[in-house]
């Protein structure tokens, strides 16, 4: 990533943002909210197989992340609801009317849920998954979005590699609701049957004639080559760029904290301290990590305070520093500890615990700030191998948020414990994390959720830094197709 690029990230215009409204009165709603003027219709496309689901998923875990309200209706939980068990290929004859008939009205009433959700549930954008392989279907779709004044935007996958189709059958469909049983041979040769059923009556995206007025993303053999058509607004040009920087491949993303600093020690708060005694123990133990992991090929990022480069120094490989990296601004009570501020601020004190996420700073930075300033990093994550990023709490707790699927609620309230590394891992449609606490003390800087906000809400158990051991903790997330 060229220097003109991350002088330019780190300088996303969070000042400007900060004067946009006067204190006291800021809306609640996100930035990103305001990026469509009606709600939209995002319609995949695709015979099965094709990574649809995936890409569904990752799209509606990034526009939620950077708050856009999203969800996905997926129209084979709707099949599976209506036709309690599934029995074979035939079902997906373009002949078998009785399916046929029973396929459109689950379209149909899933339709029917997109709408409630868009009119009455406060989404934004509702992701329609399902093949969507005939024109026929898909002019029902775009008669639906013009009676209920949405926008539209298709995406197609397209994939003629057999090494990619097989891979994704046996990684995913294997697992299905579809296939109770687990004999692969059996599962494999019903689902390529499957997709020659489809194959039968697709009629791909026609950017030339009949689809040319489209608004649509051809993404072909995941992600080797793209055709964009007619995209005609902020928000479709966000969902291009994403689809466009997601890759189908192997490899780990490790986060961890700088270690302990003297600000740690001092419960104080943002600064630019150096490393506590303890803090220089966690480097050294962190270039064992990686030897005995032996992560050569690893690319280290870093923000641009020095507790974060002096732990990364110690690792004797060659590194990067991100100012977007860097610790949320705290303003007026940077060096302060929290003691300090409830006693100078008490009402700024307040107005943080009852809305941590969209509470900024006098001055500084709020966490909803703090994810827009970070998405160029989460772009580049996708994009690359493997990546230490040596960062801050409230930082890697917004990466986190995303790679995990948090909201906002929860988001500020994750737990980050110092000396902790987490492995996180994309399989299939979620993310494998695996904690590895390097057996280093260090000072506790969580703050709990108040208890008046815990009351009610659900909250996701999480292991405390007591009960963490030098062996691996593993925890899966993922969500069914």
């Amino acid at each position: 990533m060229s220097a003109w690029v991350q002088q330019e990230a780190g300088t996303t215009s969070s000042a400007e943002a900060k004067k946009l409204e006067p204190r006291g009165q800021e809306k609640k709603c996100s930035w990103a909210s305001y990026m469509t003027n009606s709600p939209t219709m995002i319609v995949m496309i695709g015979l099965p197989a094709r990574g649809k689901t995936y890409m569904s998923k990752k799209l509606t875990r990034y526009l939620n992340w950077i708050g856009v309200p999203t969800k996905v209706f997926n129209l084979g939980v709707y099949r599976r609801e209506a036709v309690k068990a599934y029995k074979s290929y035939d079902f997906f004859r373009h002949d078998n009317e009785e399916a046929m008939e029973i396929r459109k009205q689950c379209a149909l009433v899933a339709l029917e849920d997109v709408k409630t959700y868009l009119n009455e549930e406060g989404g934004q954008i509702a992701v329609f998954d399902a093949t969507n392989t005939t024109r026929e279907r898909r002019d029902l779709i775009l008669d639906f979005i013009q009676e209920n004044a949405y926008k539209v935007f298709f995406v197609e996958s397209v994939c003629d590699d057999p090494e990619v189709i097989a891979a994704n059958i046996l990684d995913v469909k294997v697992s299905s609701p579809d296939y109770p049983e687990t004999h692969r041979e059996r599962v494999m040769d019903d689902f390529l049957k499957r997709i020659e059923c489809y194959k039968v009556t697709y009629q791909p995206l026609d950017p030339d004639e009949y689809d040319k007025d489209l608004s649509f993303i051809k993404v072909m053999n995941v992600g080797r080559r793209y055709l964009v058509n007619r995209v005609q607004d902020y928000i479709q040009s966000k969902i291009v760029y994403y689809l466009m920087n997601i890759h189908v491949h192997s490899h780990s993303i490790y986060l961890c904290r700088h270690g302990e600093s003297e600000h740690n020690v001092q419960g104080r708060i943002g600064g630019d301290s150096e490393l506590s005694p303890r803090g220089r123990q966690f480097a050294s133990a962190l270039r064992e990590f990686i030897e005995e992991h032996k992560l050569s090929d690893l690319k280290v990022w870093t923000s641009q305070l020095r507790r974060t480069i002096q732990t990364a120094e110690e690792l004797g490989v060659p590194y990067e520093q991100w100012k977007i990296l860097n610790e949320i601004d705290a303003g007026v009570c940077e060096e302060m500890t929290y003691e300090m501020i409830q006693n100078t601020f008490p009402e700024e004190f307040a107005l943080r615990d009852q809305d941590k996420y969209h509470y900024r700073y006098p001055g500084g930075e709020s966490y909803q700030d703090l994810v827009q300033r970070l998405e160029p990093v989460i772009m580049e994550l996708e994009r690359q191998g493997n990546v230490l990023v040596i960062c801050h709490q409230a930082v890697m707790r917004c990466l986190l948020a995303y790679f995990l699927d948090k909201s906002g609620d929860d988001l500020p309230y994750l737990k980050c414990p110092l000396h902790t590394v987490m492995k996180l891992t994309p399989v299939a449609y979620g993310c494998k994390v695996e904690m590895f606490y390097l057996n280093v003390e260090a000072v506790n800087t969580h703050r709990d959720r108040p208890l008046s906000h815990v009351i009610g809400s659900h909250l996701t158990p999480c292991v405390k830094e007591s009960t963490l051991t030098a062996q691996t903790k593993l925890m899966t997330v993922s969500a069914s197709e």
